[in-house]
């Protein structure tokens, strides 16, 4: 399988090359590593259902987690744990949960795409990663955790399926 991956990559290269000449750079390691998404801080960030939501590890309880969720178009937001205690730094603002998943979502999906999917005001251009926290500017929205928890738990489960040694049929299109 890595083989197959390696030699498809070489021919997606070789087949853009010519055309982005000058303009294709691979990334230097520090590049890549500045990409990274911190999955021990937010394992799980999706765009889905007019939302941006995911979950957030707690910075002083290893055990605790945070399902958190802004609301696209109208920006209303809420922070709670995975038993719908509210997040104690919800005070009439986003809390820092908040921040990190926007921060996490914008290394998952690119900061245009966040933008663009959160309908905030103005060029999506106009915003940076540290920025865009202050185009949300709707009101606390309480909700339970349960169906964004439970979806996390479901894409847990995903992750530690055993990787099949042969590629698979959905997959062959792709070698």
């Amino acid at each position: 399988m890595a083989t197959a991956v390696r030699k498809c990559s070489t021919m997606v290269n070789e087949a853009i090359q010519p055309k982005c000449e000058g303009t294709f750079r691979p990334l230097s390691r520090r590049q890549v590593q500045a990409l990274a998404r911190n999955v021990t801080k937010v394992p799980f960030v999706e765009l889905l259902g007019g939302r941006l939501q995911g979950v957030v590890s707690s910075g002083s309880d290893m055990d605790r987690v945070y399902v958190s969720w802004i609301e696209a178009g109208t920006h209303n937001y809420y922070c709670s744990t995975n038993n719908n205690r509210p997040c104690g730094g919800l005070r009439g603002s986003p809390c820092k949960h908040l921040d990190s998943l926007l921060q996490e979502a914008v290394l998952q999906y690119d900061l245009r795409q966040v933008a663009t999917y959160l309908k905030l005001r103005g060029d999506p251009e106009s915003y940076t990663a540290k920025t865009l926290g202050s185009g949300i500017s709707g009101n606390e929205k309480k909700e339970p955790a349960g169906a964004v928890f439970s979806r996390f738990l479901a894409y847990l489960r995903l992750c530690e399926l055993a990787a099949p040694a042969e590629v698979a049929a959905e997959d062959a299109w792709f070698v």
